[in-house]
């Protein structure tokens, strides 16, 4: 099975729970043995790749900014394309440079996804139940993807993968194991670093060096 199998799956859910009139956003960067696969939330609509106008990479955080200040504190991008990211207008994104930015997500070896694939409007909070439609989606992600760690933001997505009632303030650099068809992987649960979670980034960019550090 290969990634592009799962998209006919993610748009069938987008159907069902996302705005119809924006598309799923599925996943990018590294997609052989990255070295870490970092697992959001879901997209919203400020994503816009959502909009059914875009024809190219369906990617996570595409025309948005502060995420971006994450990977560059964590020298996971190239200097160059990180000031053309605060410079420019989220609509200022062409298709070409989102292509642009995803090539040194791969050069950078780390894999950008959504635990839900379903773009809302807005930022609303999703029910468990939602996500927990998506959890066997994404085991098969990371099975093919097969990174060396994976980086969970948030208590929801983190309790939700790891299947136990997860705070990140408790389990801060603890290591979680799951099997995924038979091979362990490795699990970490960081602070959301992003929205009403924006106060916390120092504390996920401290984690995720740890991590690094420990892991890669």
């Amino acid at each position: 099975m290969k990634l592009e199998d799962l998209k006919a799956k993610y748009d069938k859910l987008q159907i069902k729970y996302g705005a119809k009139e924006l598309d799923s956003i599925y996943n990018g960067g590294c997609i052989e043995n990255p070295d870490i696969c970092f697992v959001f939330m879901n997209p919203t609509g400020r994503n816009i790749a959502s909009s059914k106008e875009w024809k190219g990479l369906k990617s996570p955080w595409i025309g948005t900014k502060n995420i971006w200040d994450l990977f560059h504190s964590l020298n996971l991008m190239n200097e160059d394309i990180y000031k053309k990211i605060k410079e420019i207008k989220p609509n200022d994104w062409t298709e070409e440079f989102a292509e642009e930015v995803y090539e040194d997500v791969k050069l950078h070896k780390y894999f950008i996804t959504n635990l839900g694939k379903c773009t809302q409007i807005d930022a609303r909070v999703l029910p468990d139940s939602v996500y927990k439609e998506y959890l066997d989606l994404l085991e098969k992600e990371i099975e093919i993807v097969n990174p060396k760690v994976i980086i969970l933001f948030g208590n929801q997505v983190s309790s939700i993968v790891l299947d136990k009632k997860i705070s990140v303030s408790q389990c801060r650099k603890e290591i979680f194991q799951k099997k995924i068809n038979n091979k362990e992987y490795k699990f970490y649960s960081v602070y959301y670093p992003i929205g009403n979670g924006r106060f916390n980034i120092d504390k996920s960019i401290e984690d995720i060096k740890w991590i690094i550090d420990n892991n890669i």
